[in-house]
């Protein structure tokens, strides 16, 4: 998979691009087939110290790009939460294929059970 890593405001460290290299690596371990991921790293200046660092991420895969975004005080939270959130929308992505094929699997049992009798 393909990494597209931006900054903003920032500096980028070999610690930080360690670890959202270890999470990319993590999602590509959950979904194979994605072409790309998009991260984006900031920190802002003006808000309040609480929560200073945005990361935002897009993943390209088959179908519709799965985004997540995340505010957070700490960057490497920041970073795991928007993690967690693309491994969520794979599961689901993922669940709702395997209902769909099984569904239609279902069907075609019943319709053979119908024509044997």
């Amino acid at each position: 998979m393909k990494l597209i890593l931006s900054i903003h405001n920032l500096t980028l460290t070999k610690a930080i691009e360690a670890h959202v290299v270890k999470c990319i690596k993590k999602l590509d371990h959950f979904d194979p087939r994605a072409i790309d991921a998009r991260v984006t790293l900031e920190h802002d200046h003006t808000r309040v110290p609480e929560k200073q660092f945005n990361c935002s991420m897009r993943l390209a895969v088959r179908g519709p790009d799965l985004f997540a975004k995340s505010v957070e005080s700490d960057l490497y939270a920041a970073i795991d939460s928007v993690t967690k959130k693309i491994e969520q929308q794979i599961r689901k992505q993922h669940s709702r294929y395997k209902t769909h094929k099984h569904q239609d699997a279902a069907k075609l049992k019943k319709v053979r059970r119908d024509a044997d009798v």
